[in-house]
């Protein structure tokens, strides 16, 4: 299995990344991509990796979906505040993205720092939920040990017939989203013989608003 592993490779040559097709504004950039990447076969094109650290200095990560995105807001993403994830946000504010689209042999990568989205922003899209994401945001106590699936069964009960009759649940005090402000923007195209084109778009000092381009070595 090991050798099988080792000699697990393809060649990457679908698309290249010139300075000149770039642009100056890595927002546009990640919105074409992320709108070609919607039209591919990736069933979630907008899933990412959250990367974050405890208290400890340990790295986690795990997968989330965007759920909004602009020059504005920067990348946006909802969770349950007092899982892992949202104990660690708030230790440490800092934390990166990373989507890779397959298909298209491209991957970004996002380096920044997380802000609590309004809960009016919060409530608004909690209300856009299916009922059962709503239910679900009550349900569980995200990253608590429980004994079994069925106490996740047993507090469903007990939340639908709490909210009986009525269309949309209110957000739970605990839940609600996430704004990633970037610092660095990182474009990755795959290319033959591993020499991947890769652009990195870094804030500027003395501009939080405009950003500088540089070229790394693959």
């Amino acid at each position: 299995m090991n050798r099988e592993l080792a000699d697990m490779r393809r060649v990457y040559k679908a698309n290249d990344l010139a300075e000149a097709n770039a642009g100056s504004c890595p927002y546009a950039l990640f919105n074409r991509w992320m709108t070609e990447a919607a039209k591919t076969e990736t069933l979630d094109p907008n899933a990412m990796t959250l990367a974050t650290v405890d208290e400890t200095g340990q790295p986690k990560a795990r997968i989330v979906l965007l759920k909004g995105f602009s020059k504005e807001l920067g990348w946006v993403f909802y969770t349950n505040y007092t899982s892992s994830k949202g104990e660690e946000l708030r230790n440490n504010p800092r934390c990166s993205l990373l989507f890779w689209w397959e298909l298209l042999e491209r991957q970004v990568r996002v380096e920044g720092y997380v802000q609590k989205l309004s809960e009016e922003e919060s409530n608004q899209y909690y209300t856009s939920r299916p009922r059962e994401s709503q239910l679900g945001a009550w349900v569980s106590e995200q990253s608590q040990i429980i004994s079994g699936r069925e106490v996740l069964s047993e507090r469903e009960a007990i939340i639908t017939e709490q909210y009986a009759g009525m269309d949309s649940l209110p957000r739970p005090p605990h839940w609600g989203g996430y704004q990633v402000i970037p610092t660095s923007i990182e474009f990755w195209q795959g290319q033959p013989s591993r020499l991947h084109d890769r652009l990195r778009f870094k804030q500027k000092q003395d501009n939080q608003q405009e950003w500088t381009r540089e070229r790394l070595s693959p």
